[in-house]
């Protein structure tokens, strides 16, 4: 099963998703989750607090991989796996490509070309998948280029990649609702503490 959680900022939607991951119990004894983490680094000490939230969230049994070449990871699974974000991926990749600064038809190909490969690799992972991503375009669109850049490409992608998945589901104040896919029963959160 490959899931696509979307939502926004500070919708639950990483919780969601972690909730959506096979449980201990379940794994084979060769089998691990990986939790493949896109975000680049920063010395921004906002952002390395809710990375810090992040980690102390997952299960010790989890293993991390940290990187931005995400086809390649998807690839390499042996088993099932999350992925947190796909914002956080475009990020590194408009980073890499200097697209903030550079014509729009100047980094098109490219660009298109590794959105292409992450939603080929969603679409053959024979494991268990859940993927996470920021919804856009829900609000005015942004006076500046960058903003537009992002918001434009994060759409592309998220459609991209839930064309891919079995199942979509949309994540607003911690309510999960399936837009796509079979819905499942999961405990509240609240149930855990």
């Amino acid at each position: 099963m490959r899931t696509l959680v979307t939502g926004g900022t500070r919708s639950g939607k990483s919780a969601i998703a972690e909730g959506l991951v096979p449980d201990r119990s379940t794994l084979r004894p060769d089998e691990t989750v990986v939790y493949v983490a896109c975000g680049p680094s920063s010395d921004d000490e906002d952002w390395n607090h809710r990375v810090a939230l992040h980690r102390r969230r997952r299960p010790a049994h989890w293993q991390t991989w940290e990187t931005v070449d995400l086809a390649e990871a998807i690839d390499r699974l042996a088993g099932p796996c999350i992925v947190d974000c796909l914002g956080t991926w475009l990020t590194a990749q408009l980073d890499d490509l200097d697209a903030w600064s550079r014509p729009a038809d100047e980094i098109t190909a490219e660009l298109r070309s590794r959105v292409d490969a992450v939603a080929q690799a969603v679409a053959r992972c024979p494991h268990p998948l859940v993927v996470v991503t920021n919804e856009v375009g829900q609000s005015l669109i942004s006076m500046e280029r960058s903003g537009r850049l992002f918001t434009d490409w994060l759409g592309w992608l998220n459609q991209a990649v839930a064309a891919s998945c079995d199942r979509v589901v949309l994540v607003v104040a911690g309510c999960p609702l399936v837009v796509k896919g079979e819905a499942w029963e999961q405990a509240s959160p609240f149930d855990q503490a």
